[in-house]
């Protein structure tokens, strides 16, 4: 549904996407793919469809179902080296620092298919503090659709994934936060059409509000 002025959430802990989520980094995303998408013979705009949200290699797995697990690896190791150097048009999704600077005291962490040196430089580019608490593609063993990183986000908080709310803007981060039990407030145009339980232009439309039980209230719209 989409977030109206009376929608209010409780939570115990947020667990929060990167990209889309809290920083918009979809120039740069475009740039790397679409010449990925040149080197390998495939239609950018297709290959743009599929890569939100997920690990570069689960995106080339699915694109190129035929090519060796190995030689997607390879290439993924490139295109990070390739993304963490250009932060060209990085910026904070609008919202992005006060929403970051509220929860300051409160549980929360980021959860990214982003690698540490990627989720590190854009963060910087955009402006924005990262959270103490940080799920990247080294902390885990499968990408997101799957709910791996929600879970260990959740376990590392000390907090159950039921009482976590997640944000994210891609079906995948979507899916994977669904899989994990946590409810969804989708961020951004993409986020609607995947199911999440409230939709939100932008953080703008977020207000945190810490209650007295040590959880968190949402108000959104």
């Amino acid at each position: 549904m989409t977030a109206t002025a009376t929608t209010v959430l409780p939570a115990r802990a947020l667990l929060l996407d990167m990209d889309g989520t809290l920083v918009n980094s979809d120039a740069a995303v475009e740039r790397v793919w679409r010449r990925w998408a040149d080197r390998n013979g495939l239609d950018g705009d297709e290959v743009l469809k599929v890569v939100h949200g997920r690990q570069g290699y689960a995106s080339m797995a699915l694109l190129l179902p035929d090519r060796p697990m190995e030689q997607n690896h390879a290439d993924n190791a490139r295109m990070l080296a390739e993304e963490t150097a250009d932060t060209e048009g990085v910026v904070a999704i609008p919202g992005a620092p006060d929403f970051l600077a509220a929860l300051r005291d409160l549980p929360h962490a980021l959860v990214t298919s982003a690698d540490v040196a990627l989720s590190t430089a854009r963060m910087a580019a955009a402006g924005l503090a990262l959270p103490d608490v940080r799920v990247t593609a080294e902390s885990v063993g499968a990408s997101k659709p799957d709910p791996e990183g929600f879970l260990k986000g959740a376990a590392e908080l000390g907090i159950a994934p039921a009482d976590c709310v997640a944000f994210e803007d891609s079906g995948a981060g979507i899916t994977a936060a669904r899989a994990a039990g946590m409810r969804v407030v989708g961020v951004g145009p993409r986020a609607g059409f995947h199911g999440p339980d409230v939709v939100v232009e932008d953080l703008t439309a977020v207000r945190v509000e810490a209650a007295a039980d040590g959880g968190l209230l949402l108000h959104i719209g």
